[in-house]
């Protein structure tokens, strides 16, 4: 029992990050969002688009590597924190079950099929299985965030909650019979960002707002790139995608444990300085917060198409022109597929009401 928080509930309704100067009238904003929160997950979308576009330019370019490792280092991490805060209410009820199922479990079966179908073509791989227990491509994150929530009143009665999850990450790296099902790889080395998004508080947020962080954030941003650019070389980037043990990556075991930490470190370091960099007050793409989902789910049709179109062929995309080009298209496409129209279209797959399918008493809405 000494894991455990005893006799202690944990604190669940605090009240959001206030980290604006001057907010529109209450009646103007969406009812329980909040700015901040909305920013950054868009940003962080954004780059994850950028980062897919910016893998095919990679050969043959140290710089772009560069870029590739340090915006790799904290996008996905940077989103699983945010993603881990806002689960810190999951207790299983059954309305939060229901959203579980409609919100991850139907788009993860529709979106699984739809790539393997869709990589047939573009892959030239006319007999890849629909596989439901081994996630393609982007759809590894819905497997990862259903466990994560579904572990979730576990972790919030743990007494130390973070460095067990780094065990159980540390553990993962030296264990190469955990296999591709489910991706639980990755599921389990990303876990400790999801955990320590459980653990934070509003007042954790606004000590990263603070203005001496947000003058620390760039040149700690310039260190890293030019930290990534030693390091490309040097290192495979395969170690940020947290998909496989230390001995799969041809690497001696002791040497997972030892990354993960020190991925750990840097990434929190990264999401720490982009975390002070998001703007506290609404924008034009705040509203564009609450359809990240379906910007990284849709994202990567595009990129995959690209590359089958040949869109990556001419040289001068290879180019600083090139890839500065590649990287603003990139945002474009991923903002305009997290626009409202978009989203009123694909609801019907993505957020699913399915009211038919479960009992009354489950059918009430809850935010998850």
């Amino acid at each position: 029992m000494g894991c455990f928080r005893s006799g202690e509930a944990p604190r669940m309704h605090e009240q959001p990050v206030t980290v604006a100067p001057r907010e529109r009238p209450a009646a103007q904003r969406p009812p329980g969002r909040d700015a901040f929160f909305d920013n950054a997950k868009y940003l962080a979308i954004v780059l994850v688009a950028v980062g897919h576009a910016w893998e095919p330019l990679r050969d043959g370019s140290r710089a772009v590597s560069a870029l590739y490792l340090v915006v790799y280092a904290f996008h996905m991490p940077a989103f699983i924190v945010v993603s881990g805060y806002f689960s810190r209410n999951f207790d299983a009820s059954p309305g939060r079950l229901r959203r579980l199922v409609t919100g991850l479990v139907v788009p993860y079966v529709v979106f699984e099929t739809a790539y393997t179908f869709f990589t047939r073509w573009t892959d030239q791989v006319p007999d890849r299985p629909v596989s439901l227990l081994d996630p393609l491509y982007l759809t590894w994150f819905l497997v990862a965030l259903f466990v994560w929530r579904l572990s979730t009143p576990l972790w919030m009665r743990m007494r130390h909650p973070v460095p067990v999850a780094l065990a159980v990450a540390m553990l993962a790296t030296v264990t190469p019979s955990i296999g591709d099902d489910l991706d639980l790889q990755r599921v389990l080395q990303f876990l400790p960002y999801f955990v320590l998004g459980l653990s934070l508080r509003p007042e954790h947020f606004l000590l990263v707002r603070r203005r001496a962080v947000r003058l620390l954030a760039g040149p700690v941003f310039a260190g890293a790139l030019v930290a990534a650019y030693w390091v490309v070389p040097r290192m495979s980037a395969a170690w940020l995608y947290h998909r496989d043990s230390a001995q799969e990556l041809g690497a001696p075991a002791w040497s997972g444990p030892v990354m993960t930490l020190v991925a750990f470190g840097c990434s929190l370091a990264l999401v720490g300085c982009f975390l002070a960099l998001v703007p506290g007050r609404r924008t034009w793409f705040t509203a564009l917060g609450a359809g990240t989902l379906y910007g990284y789910l849709l994202h990567g049709f595009l990129v995959q198409g690209a590359r089958f179109w040949g869109w990556f062929g001419p040289a001068w995309v290879h180019g600083p022109l090139g890839v500065g080009a590649v990287a603003l298209v990139a945002a474009g496409v991923v903002t305009a597929l997290c626009t409202p129209p978009v989203r009123r279209a694909l609801r019907c797959v993505v957020e699913p009401e399915m009211r038919w399918a479960f009992r009354r008493d489950a059918a009430q809405p809850a935010r998850v």
